[in-house]
């Protein structure tokens, strides 16, 4: 994982967000977790920092640092590993706060904890500006991108009558869209959005999509080990609103009012907590394996999290020691943490993305690679 660390004071505060006071140079630096590569939220881009756009959550929390009278430091650090990543950042004593997590209980547990809800985030629905859908419905015969593993790819999963076009990100998503490979994109909000602005020049409608699993209330997050600091930053926010919405509306994540699909049925992400979930049956000896098209998908997806060709530094998601770890259960435990999903570790549930043949190819390629 790459991980630099850039102290924003002095000429390179003043040119990204206006410069730190004596009195913040001489106080303690306020830390933010932050992705150096990911627009319209965060980058250390060169041309992102001369252009004073260097990201959303950059410049709150620059707000709330100048708010405590404090200098501002970022830890970089590319936030695809999700969870995984605040563990060995934020939790790990890395950084002080994160902005833009999902200011829910059940996110990481007690370890984070957050202030007042600052944004409101989600799926959106991207249409060209002639067409209108306020239904599930309206997406009938039409070619629709969604993103890997997203709720809008699961909700349109049981749709046979929506062709969905699978994209691993809001950018190849929009460019199909605009490319007229798509008729719809049902993608991260706030990213179709910046990238329809300033990419597209506002050729298309996008509207956040209100139904289940779709929208989240966001907040800034802290370690449990910094409620003071929490409560401090907590205090200063109302004072920061008018500065936190006319950041909001530079980056284009505000997109007026929620669109309501009534049709669409909740989302089952995880199985609760007191119910029993049969774990999928193990490939039997008719189901063959393709070790060489199991490399491909798993490289494509799941190597993104589990390092390419199964390679990891981080042993506890170190794929190559299944064999060692569950011994004859390997091909159960695998079954069910790709079908269901960790929710708590990070991983999404994979079922309504890959056939049940891709799972038996991936476990056919990772048994060529078991330690010994």
């Amino acid at each position: 994982m790459m991980k630099t660390r850039v102290i924003l004071c002095l000429g390179l505060a003043a040119a990204v967000v206006g410069g730190a006071t004596a009195a913040q140079a001489a106080a303690p630096p306020l830390r933010l977790c932050a992705d150096p590569a990911n627009l319209p939220f965060s980058s250390n881009a060169p041309e992102a920092v001369s252009k004073g756009a260097p990201g959303l959550y950059v410049e709150i929390g620059q707000a709330v640092a100048e708010a405590l009278g404090r200098p501002m430091e970022i830890f970089w650090s590319l936030s695809y590993f999700g969870k995984r990543n605040l563990r060995t950042t934020l939790l790990a004593g890395q950084c002080d706060f994160a902005v833009g997590l999902p200011a829910t209980s059940d996110f990481m547990g007690p370890r984070v904890i957050f202030t007042r809800p600052i944004l409101k985030m989600g799926y959106s629905l991207v249409v060209p500006k002639a067409r209108t859908a306020t239904r599930v419905d309206d997406l009938k015969g039409k070619r629709v991108a969604v993103q890997l593993a997203s709720p809008p790819q699961s909700l349109l999963a049981a749709r046979s009558d929506v062709t969905s076009v699978t994209t691993l990100d809001p950018e190849d998503a929009m460019r199909r869209l605009a490319t007229g490979e798509v008729d719809a994109a049902f993608i991260w909000g706030p990213s179709a959005s910046y990238i329809n602005h300033s990419a597209l020049h506002d050729k298309f409608d996008v509207i956040p999509v209100d139904a289940p699993q779709m929208q989240w209330q966001a907040a800034i997050g802290f370690s449990n080990k910094q409620s003071a600091l929490r409560d401090e930053v907590d205090a200063a926010l109302g004072g920061l609103e008018p500065r936190i919405r006319a950041i909001v509306s530079k980056y284009r994540v505000a997109m007026g009012p929620s669109l309501a699909f009534a049709d669409a049925a909740p989302i089952k992400v995880a199985a609760a907590a007191n119910e029993v979930v049969a774990a999928p049956a193990a490939p039997g000896a008719a189901e063959k394996g393709d070790p060489v098209a199991g490399k491909e998908v798993f490289n494509g997806t799941c190597g993104h999290c589990h390092g390419p060709d199964a390679i990891v530094a981080d042993r506890k998601i170190n794929l190559r020691r299944l064999k060692l770890k569950y011994g004859d259960q390997m091909s159960e435990t695998f079954f069910t943490a790709v079908t269901e999903g960790r929710p708590a570790k990070g991983m999404p549930a994979w079922k309504d993305v890959f056939k049940r043949q891709d799972f038996v190819n991936i476990l056919t390629y990772l048994n060529t690679v078991q330690e010994k």
